[in-house]
């Protein structure tokens, strides 16, 4: 019996440079196909649409997000705005550049495979962060690879490239010319405040960022707790190329300028307004109050 139920599918028809309509086509099709006209097809038309659409569907029983991240995200957001007992389930049918929450629950970015994962699909209590009103699923992070991110958006329209190589020509493009040191104060759980410089400063609930770079190997959507990954300078560029490429693989916390711990609730504070990214989106700020909201979000992921 599938988890699914009466089902509502919401599509960035823009997806990976306008690619996104056929495959939401096909999703509905291949999902109709099985469970008959309980599933129901919405198309975004501008940015933030799909958080007025999910929060608008309280009637349904699941909510699938077509498309890359910035679906997801705004998808989540829009859940969240419903009370707990009016919340649908969260499924996903990939259709992005990076694919970051996917790769997270094992969900294929092959359409096909991925609507039959759905449909034997079971469902995962998954924490939620907050970060100054925002809710996010899996990456929330600061400084060079918040600025690596944001760059790909404007990349990917420009060369059509999408995934790790969009990514790393962008990472090296950055390395190159804005390896910048941030000055920041932040407070983990109750702990006292203490000061830092960073060149990346990632609060993770998911293990990837960037298009599969495993940044928090050890990341759990399950355990109540942000993973934070913080690379401290002095970093020349050669070694940050290095400690670059050792991310793909999370090999980088050998390296003696990585810090990594855990918390449910982290404040920082930056000297001045960091490049900033949450799943993939900007978010602009110099003071971050970031929470976990633990078990909040029932999201489909393929069965064992």
């Amino acid at each position: 019996m599938s988890e699914l139920g009466n089902t509502l599918l919401i599509a960035n028809p823009v997806a990976q440079s306008g690619r996104g309509l056929a495959a939401a086509q096909r999703v509905w099709k291949l999902l109709s196909d099985q469970l008959g006209d309980s599933v129901s097809l919405a198309m975004t038309k501008s940015a933030h649409h799909a958080v007025d659409l999910a929060a608008g569907a309280a009637n349904f029983d699941t909510v699938v997000a077509i498309g890359g991240d910035g679906v997801i995200h705004e998808v989540s957001n829009g859940l969240m705005a419903l009370p707990n007992d009016d919340r649908p389930k969260l499924g996903l049918v990939p259709v992005g550049s990076g694919n970051d929450y996917a790769h997270m629950l094992g969900v294929s970015s092959d359409l096909r495979t991925a609507c039959g994962q759905l449909l034997s699909a079971e469902a995962l209590d998954a924490d939620v962060g907050l970060v100054n009103g925002t809710f996010y699923v899996e990456t929330l992070s600061f400084g060079l690879d918040a600025a690596i991110a944001l760059d790909t958006m404007d990349r990917r329209k420009r060369t059509g490239k999408s995934g790790t190589p969009l990514y790393m020509a962008s990472g090296f493009d950055q390395l190159m010319h804005h390896l910048d040191s941030l000055s920041y104060t932040v407070q983990f759980d109750d702990e006292e405040p203490v000061s830092g410089m960073s060149i990346t400063f990632a609060v993770q609930l998911g293990k990837y960022y960037g298009g599969g770079f495993n940044i928090c190997p050890d990341a759990s959507l399950t355990d109540g707790l942000f993973d934070i990954c913080i690379a401290h300078p002095p970093v020349g560029k050669l070694k940050a190329a290095v400690v670059f490429m050792m991310a793909k693989g999370g090999k980088h916390r050998k390296v003696k300028q990585i810090e990594t711990r855990t918390a449910s609730k982290v404040r920082i504070e930056f000297s001045e307004e960091p490049p900033a990214q949450v799943d993939g989106e900007r978010i602009e700020g110099r003071v971050f109050d970031i929470d976990v909201v633990p078990h909040a979000l029932r999201v489909l992921r393929p069965a064992p």
